[in-house]
């Protein structure tokens, strides 16, 4: 059986404890019941506490949860949470004994890897700190394998996050061995992208429909990278159709990335540089996302000319922002394609003495008109060519052409 959960937690022995998310909704109205009837401070008085005694627990955030007491101790006890998983030492004046939804079986699961052996057979401490880091509250994909002998063991499970298996990962950082070496080979080609593989484009809309796009990159006032909108219902050309793998509609792109960045210190810095070869790039704000090389741009340091391939943007930074990428990141297509526009060309008497560098045609005036026309909007293109180089018109939410307002501005003149 293959379902959706969420990581509630991970115990300090490694158990993982999922909630699967076709219960969420059941979970979320008990725990609406259990807030209107729990409406104390927890008991006050004196009780005699039982081990294994079911109990309601105010948290941290001043809920009750279902626990269990699963160790005595002073004026604390040891609690479970039974629909969490995690276990905390909690003063008795937060908990409340009852036996009102001891009919109502926990909604976590505790889990172990299948066919998964931790090193020295027990989960050494930085490993559970690996895996808390990078499983708690992420939703992940469950392949179960074996089921416990009683009721209460440990479900054997194959987990998936961000289409790569834990026990591979886990396998790959030394923290275990995986007795599947066929998984292990999988994580062999999830970590090493040969230098010849690339990204592929999205299929594009056929020429002459009209869809929405968002502009996330100007190079001059005609050459822009634009992003299509993924969620509208768009008739797109066959010849590109099929470049995904029904794995990536599984799994967003944003999703693998989330999860890349939570593990990107496990993987290798880039040593060897090629034109066009695709990496993972750190941005300023410290994560990572895809890119491909340009050029050398400085020799010493090293610093290298990238382009950010699901925005156009690009960006030159040193080797140690430049990582190697994994190879399921190369499944989905870029989001950001460029395109030039149609319509316009640079004003002929343009007064402006301040032109872009690389486009000295166009005067920076010009530039930031045009940004200030498309930036943070929704807008609608219509593709005219689509070789030699995409070429499109580029509308407003009122249907008028973008680039006017440069017209108006004596910014541009038409281009008949």
């Amino acid at each position: 059986k293959i379902f959706q959960a969420v990581v509630s937690c991970v115990g300090h022995d490694g158990t993982i404890y999922i909630i699967p998310k076709s219960l969420e909704i059941e979970l979320n109205k008990l725990m609406t019941e259990i807030q209107s009837n729990f409406k104390c401070l927890g008991l006050l008085e004196s009780y005699c506490w039982k081990k294994g005694e079911a109990c309601v627990v105010r948290g941290s955030d001043t809920m009750w949860y279902r626990g269990k007491v699963v160790e005595l101790g002073g004026s604390t006890l040891q609690v479970q949470y039974i629909d969490r998983g995690y276990i905390e030492r909690i003063p008795q004046c937060h908990l409340y004994p009852t036996t009102s939804y001891t009919g109502i079986p926990p909604f976590c699961i505790p889990c172990q890897l299948y066919k998964t052996i931790p090193i020295g057979n027990f989960w050494q401490q930085d490993a559970v700190d690996c895996l808390q880091e990078l499983l708690t509250n992420e939703e992940v994909e469950i392949h179960v394998q074996e089921l416990p002998d009683n009721p209460w063991g440990k479900l054997s499970i194959s987990l998936y996050f961000g289409g790569m298996s834990l026990s591979s990962f886990m396998a790959y950082k030394k923290y275990c061995v995986a007795e599947d070496c066929q998984d292990i080979l999988k994580l062999v080609r999830f970590v090493y992208v040969p230098v010849l593989t690339s990204y592929t484009l999205p299929p594009l809309p056929i020429p002459g429909d009209t869809f929405p796009v968002r502009v996330t990159h100007l190079v001059s006032p005609k050459e822009v990278y634009i992003c299509l909108d993924p969620s509208k219902n768009l008739r797109m050309q066959s010849a590109t159709e099929g470049d995904a793998s029904c794995d990536s509609e599984v799994v967003s792109l944003d999703e693998a990335l989330k999860w890349c960045n939570k593990s990107v210190e496990s993987l290798p810095l880039l040593t060897h540089f090629q034109t066009e070869m695709p990496c993972l790039v750190e941005y300023q704000d410290g994560l990572w996302y895809r890119g491909k090389l340009l050029s050398i741009e400085e020799f010493n340091p090293v610093k290298i000319l990238v382009q950010f391939v699901d925005y156009g943007s690009f960006s030159v930074v040193p080797t140690d922002r430049l990582r190697q990428i994994p190879y399921h990141l190369l499944k989905y297509p870029v989001q950001a394609v460029r395109a030039l526009l149609t319509g316009f060309k640079p004003a002929s008497y343009d007064q402006n003495m301040e032109r872009i560098p690389y486009s000295p045609e166009w005067s920076v005036e010009a530039l930031w008109a045009m940004m200030e026309c498309v930036e943070g909007k929704q807008l609608s293109a219509s593709i005219l060519a689509l070789s030699p180089e995409v070429t499109i018109s580029l509308y407003e939410d009122d249907e008028n052409l973008v680039h006017m307002k440069l017209i108006e501005m004596g910014l541009a003149d038409l281009d008949e």
